[in-house]
């Protein structure tokens, strides 16, 4: 099934979908998950982003998720391992007309890709330049590729890196 690329104004209804959804799936994971970040382009106030709440999950044992999957699935999600990320426990979930509304980004305590992740998000939060620019990127591209989410996320790699080899200087 293709994917419509789209890319909305924010919304400011988005963090509250985020810290309704976090207080779920924290009771789901239980005591493994240590912290809960809203993550993406919803987590930032000014830009525009897909509609989907990006959540990434800080958890003390990776394997322990496997042995959650029934209670984060009976929120909606579907569970899709490791996703193409190395030692990343992936989940997505849709609405009831199969629109995609979440994504679950899963890490062990101490893995990079968390500190990347909420380094992008911070560093684009504290710098409106930079995010007005990231804003307009994703404009360009989702009329560029309305059905090709793959070209669409190329064409955010190298902006993406860019912000990365930034954030981490600071």
């Amino acid at each position: 099934m293709t994917r419509k690329v789209e890319v909305v104004p924010h919304n400011r209804h988005w963090q509250s979908l985020f810290t309704d959804e976090s207080q779920q799936l924290s009771i789901a994971c239980g005591d493994n998950a240590i912290a809960i970040h809203h993550i993406g382009s919803t987590a930032i106030e000014t830009i525009y982003a897909k509609p989907i709440i990006d959540i990434l999950i800080e958890v003390k044992d990776l394997n322990k998720v496997d042995d959650r999957n029934m209670a984060i699935e009976s929120l909606g999600y579907i569970a899709m391992g490791e996703f193409g990320i190395p030692c990343r426990r992936f989940f997505r979930k849709d609405d009831n007309s199969g629109i995609r509304t979440h994504h679950i980004h899963t890490f062990e305590v101490g893995l990079p890709q968390i500190a990347r992740h909420l380094a992008f998000r911070d560093y684009l939060r504290s710098h409106p330049e930079a995010a007005q620019q990231y804003s307009q990127l994703k404009q360009k591209l989702a009329q560029q590729y309305p059905a090709d989410i793959e070209g669409y996320m190329d064409g955010k790699a190298e902006f993406i890196k860019e912000i990365d080899n930034q954030a981490s200087t600071l």
